[in-house]
């Protein structure tokens, strides 16, 4: 079996590089992961709490004695209502600016190892690239010499034979 037929083994640059960034990606995707958890547990906090207040106000509605004191319980269930929306769309600023901070660290942390393995995979492939083309510049030389070569001699027979 010739060495031709093996598949070529990784360039250990390429390898280091493809491990910061799968790094990046991991730490990435949890951070992601983190944030929709949160977002996730936000929204059926808000949700729980919306219907316990519902439930809350449609006994009391229900109570009611009269016309008038319907509408003064129904105009004092508003107001905890969209108290409790207020409260959300906060969390949830606080929510998306804290993922966003959380992302930027990630970055930050994982960029310099990636652009260093990157600049480092992209050396080493110039250099191979570099040493592949010397060869096969040398073989081609060598090629054309052993061309010439042989071509000069039949040259000379032939000159030979014409006298």
């Amino acid at each position: 079996m010739s060495t031709n037929s093996l598949p070529p083994s990784p360039i250990p640059a390429l390898k280091s590089h493809l491990e910061a960034q799968c790094n990046f990606a991991t730490d990435l995707s949890r951070k992601l992961f983190d944030t929709a958890q949160q977002l996730s547990e936000l929204h059926l906090r808000l949700a729980q709490d919306l219907l316990q207040e519902w439930i809350s106000a449609s006994q009391q509605l229900l109570c009611a004695r009269d016309t008038g004191e319907f509408m003064s319980l129904a105009a004092a269930q508003f107001q905890p209502g969209s108290n409790k929306l207020r409260q959300y769309q906060q969390r949830l600023g606080n929510l998306v600016a804290s993922a966003n901070v959380e992302m930027n660290q990630t970055a930050q942390y994982h960029l310099p190892e990636a652009s260093r393995t990157a600049v480092a995979f992209a050396d080493e492939v110039a250099r191979k690239t570099a040493a592949e083309t010397e060869k096969a510049t040398q073989r081609q030389r060598d090629m054309e010499h052993r061309d010439g070569a042989g071509h000069s001699g039949d040259t000379s027979r032939q000159s030979d034979q014409v006298h």
